[in-house]
């Protein structure tokens, strides 16, 4: 019984990365949309605001449902290092690696998130991959490298890069200290920490000048819902269930959501590097799952 309960639980946590992955991949091409009409500071930050007010809404409408997984006075700690890696620290470096590489170099960088994320699972906290998991790993990783990296469009900068690899440290931290209370309710904690990133955001970006068109701002906000809110969510579950190792390994997959998700929003076409990638990625998770077994 205890082996079937397991396995449901793992099940559950790999679909929830992998939709995590799917949610948050699908933000690319999208924001690409509304990127001629706002800042990427502005814009990071509305997307952070999104998240954060539609998760407060549900929470409201399920006042009186008390969870018994709530936050706690001791995680306050950990929330704050959370908040301040991922919502501050990550976004800012983020923007001014952005601001000096080529876009083809920053998504090619940001796979360095997964690796960091894996390489701190395992080695600070501790957490264990088989063998077959971490070849599995390791190719879906490759994969994304494959998707995001364009040799043609390479324009190097050494402090833009330094700052991306910062930045995906800064996250890699965030997965695994998210890891360590994701016991407590998923909701809550994004919640937190997407209100305090997009207000850490947006007012310095206002008071900077930046302004975004009234006509943008309700599709920059629902997108920041679903594809931050609800996306870090089905996160947080990923990490209670599979670990920060394992679910870096299927997130690692939006990248290919967000070339597949351009096709027909961008008027892209899948190139045969695409299909590769995508092979490569689906040969990943298959290992990554066989060697759960």
């Amino acid at each position: 019984m205890t082996a079937v309960v397991s396995d449901r639980r793992f099940a559950f946590g790999a679909i929830s990365g992998l939709g995590s992955a799917v949610l948050f991949g699908l933000s690319a091409p999208l924001a690409k949309l509304l990127l001629p009409h706002a800042s990427p500071w502005l814009l990071a930050g509305l997307f952070y605001l999104g998240a954060g007010l539609g998760l407060t809404l549900g929470r409201l409408i399920n006042v009186r449902k008390r969870r018994p997984d709530r936050l706690r006075r001791e995680d306050a700690p950990r929330l704050l290092a959370i908040i301040v890696a991922g919502g501050v620290v990550g976004p800012v470096l983020l923007l001014v690696g952005l601001a000096r590489v080529s876009g083809v170099v920053g998504s090619l960088l940001l796979n360095l998130e997964a690796v960091f994320t894996m390489m701190l699972a395992v080695f600070a906290y501790h957490e264990r991959l088989g063998r077959l998991e971490s070849l599995g790993a390791s190719i879906v990783v490759a994969g994304a490298v494959i998707i995001t990296g364009r040799p043609e469009s390479w324009h190097a900068n050494l402090l833009g890069e330094l700052a991306i690899v910062g930045a995906c440290l800064a996250w890699a931290l965030d997965n695994n200290l998210t890891r360590q209370i994701s016991v407590r309710d998923p909701i809550q904690i994004v919640q937190i920490k997407t209100l305090s990133a997009g207000v850490g955001n947006v007012v310095p970006a206002a008071i900077a000048g930046h302004r975004v068109p009234a006509t943008i701002l309700p599709a920059a906000l629902m997108l920041g819902f679903v594809s931050y809110g609800l996306s870090i969510v089905l996160d947080v579950y990923a990490l209670r269930f599979i670990g920060a190792a394992r679910e870096a390994a299927f997130f690692a997959v939006a990248p290919f959501a967000g070339a597949v998700a351009a096709v027909p929003l961008l008027n892209e076409r899948f190139t045969a590097r695409d299909y590769a990638a995508g092979v490569l990625m689906a040969l990943g998770i298959t290992l990554v799952l066989r060697g759960r077994r």
